[in-house]
Order: structure tokens, then sequence, then C-alpha cells
């Protein structure tokens, strides 16, 4: 995803951290939006509501999207 997308989260793989997200804000159904990005890609700022989440990639990566909502 690209600075400024627009998403839908579709599901949080299952892991230690799936609960952790989840109470977070990322659930199926959920709109989120890239705000920023680290110089080297690590960690990643996301909107989520009316905050902002910061994850590492390795957290990222087990939240499934469907981008261009």
């Amino acid at each position: 995803m690209k600075l400024g997308d627009l998403a839908i989260v579709q599901k949080v793989s299952s892991s230690v951290l799936a609960c952790k997200l989840t109470e977070m804000g990322l659930y199926p159904g959920k709109e989120i939006k890239i705000l920023f990005k680290a110089p080297l890609g690590d960690p990643i700022g996301i909107e989520v509501g009316d905050y902002t989440l910061s994850l590492r990639k390795k957290e990222a990566a087990l939240i499934e999207v469907t981008v261009g909502t």
C-alpha cells in the first residue's frame, strides 16, 4: 500500500497478536488509512478511527485488507 491509501480490514491472521490487534480496532469491516512509513519502511503509521496506530511490518503483515475503497 502507498501513503494515503484507504483499505478495509478483511481478516486478522491467527497469531499471538491477533487479539491485541482486534482490541486496537483492527477488525473485519474497519476502514484504515496509511499515514506514514519510516524511511526504512518500519514502522508504519495507520489511521484507525480517530487515532493513529504504529505497527511494525511484521505486525502489519498479519492484517489482510482490500485496498482502494
